[in-house]
């Protein structure tokens, strides 16, 4: 008998299982691929308000994100980081004063105590100006936060199992039932076959872009009237220009394009915003969003970008609730929890959109929905709790490369800095008796090296090499196909592997 069982692995199912798990209750986790495989990784990678939100009148989804912000920073300072943002005025789109004033109550209505204010830039001279094109000659810049949205996910899980919840990968939901005041839930490991049928209070629906059918095929009702499921494509090209700054693009059509240093060699450029229909697990990006992307950032850049620049693309589904906004970028960013507990029946809870933002205050609103059937529960704990990493101060990060190339000195310092990133203060667990890089055994290429390896198999739940690669990593950017092709040998012949996938 568990207090909460969680359907779906992303960002919203592993922070209810957290905030659950910390609150006392016995939770059960179960997503039927990796974690963050779906919506959760594909995101344009910002802790943000959503400044284009504000032309919608979405105050209060603005308002409720920005005071996330530094929240979220400071929980996990390794993973996120300030970014500030550049944005060219166009004189043939928004007038100069409706930019003035949206960034005014950007900057004033969540509460920004750490984060540097906005600024006004003067392209001419400012380093920022240099790769635009001439026309653009004055531009403003403000600040938001950058996020490895995969890593989130899987920090929130960890941080779920440390405190007793059960996190099952690869464990597909067959089908729920109510009986006898709780939920009959048949589950199904993918790797080995093995099925249990398991027993909770409480069922949540976090399946992401797969709410509606969970709803449909597995509890046995209808959700299609509720979800619009729009694609995000991203794309990817060579570093565009020198500096750490961010660019915000307007577009004609009312959209906004992001270009974003990534990856150190790399610039993200997105989003798209598409209605889509199908399997989400199948989405692709299409030559028509490449081609709107690469044009609305050339609309802006002194050296155009061509289809055949993209070396990466990714692709997402987000499954927001259907709120009748005419165009997919008109629909609501903000998320709904819709309960289901008619006639005293087993409760169940079902998630439809939200922002990577606002994750915590979901999970906390989630708890409160299901509170009268699991008066057990503990108060709210997660605002001000650091995640596996974090606890170090929150603007410390260059502090903790040094005190890491202090203790590991044989250990290249462009390795601790990117494991730092990734792992925070978490490293010292991984090189732990090392005294220098052969202590750190096989070299996959790039700096990937087989510590890591087994410390993603051993505590982050990683299987193949697309979750090491493109999930926990985005390593796959430096790996050439061959190098891919032998970590997926070797990780398919390794023991722990093979013992991780049996249990």
């Amino acid at each position: 008998m568990y207090d909460i069982a969680i359907i779906g692995g992303g960002v919203n199912g592993c922070g209810i299982a957290r905030d659950a798990a910390g609150r006392g209750l016995s939770v059960l986790l179960a997503e039927k691929d990796d974690l963050a495989s779906g919506t959760s990784a594909a995101s344009t990678k910002l802790i943000h308000g959503g400044l284009r939100y504000l032309e919608h009148y979405e105050f209060g989804l603005v308002r409720e994100s920005l005071k996330e912000r530094e929240v979220l920073w400071a929980m996990a300072p390794h993973i996120i980081w300030p970014l500030r943002f550049v944005l060219p005025h166009h004189r043939g789109l928004r007038p100069a004063f409706i930019i003035r004033l949206g960034l005014f109550l950007y900057d004033h209505l969540g509460g920004r105590k750490r984060l540097p204010p906005t600024r006004t830039v003067d392209l001419r001279s400012d380093p920022a100006g240099r790769p635009l094109r001439a026309e653009f000659k004055r531009g403003f810049e403000y600040s938001d936060c950058w996020v490895e949205d995969a890593r989130l996910v899987v920090l929130n899980a960890m941080d779920a199992a440390a405190r007793s919840a059960e996190i099952r990968v690869r464990t597909e939901m067959r089908a729920a039932r109510r009986e006898g005041g709780n939920w009959q839930i048949d589950l199904q490991d993918r790797l080995s076959g093995r099925e249990e049928t398991i027993t909770a209070r409480v069922l949540i629906n976090a399946a992401g872009p797969w709410v509606g059918q969970v709803l449909a095929n597995r509890i046995g009702q209808n959700a299609n009237a509720r979800v619009r499921l729009v694609k995000g494509s991203h794309i990817v090209v060579r570093r565009l220009f020198d500096h750490d700054r961010a660019y915000i693009f307007q577009n004609a059509d009312g959209r906004i394009v992001f270009a974003i240093p990534y990856e150190r060699d790399f610039t993200l450029i997105g989003t798209t915003d598409v209605d889509f229909s199908g399997d989400p697990a199948n989405v692709r990006i299409d030559d028509a969003e490449i081609a709107y992307l690469c044009d609305a950032a050339s609309q802006y850049l002194a050296k155009p970008i061509r289809a055949d620049e993209v070396v990466w693309t990714y692709s997402g589904v987000r499954p927001l609730y259907d709120d009748g906004g005419e165009a997919a970028q008109q629909v609501t960013r903000d998320f709904v929890l819709e309960l289901d507990a008619s006639n005293a029946a087993a409760p169940l809870l079902s998630v439809f959109g939200g922002k990577i933002t606002t994750y915590r205050r979901l999970a906390e609103e989630a708890l409160k929905k299901i509170g009268p059937w699991i008066s057990n529960a503990g108060p709210a704990w997660t605002r001000g709790a650091t995640l596996p990493g974090g606890d170090f101060p929150v603007q410390g990060f260059g502090s903790l490369v040094s005190d890491l190339a202090a203790s590991f000195p044989e250990i290249p310092k462009s390795l601790l800095t990117r494991l730092a990133r990734a792992y925070g203060t978490r490293v010292r667990n991984i090189l732990s008796g090392c005294h220098c890089v052969a202590d750190l055994g096989h070299c996959f290429g790039a700096d990937l090296y087989e510590r890591e390896v087994l410390h993603l198999i051993t505590h982050e739940w990683a299987r193949t090499a697309e979750d090491i690669l493109w999930r926990r990593s985005k390593l796959g950017l430096r790996l050439t196909p061959d190098e891919r092709k032998a970590l997926e040998e070797w990780l398919q012949s390794h023991p722990l592997t093979m013992s991780a996938n049996a249990a």
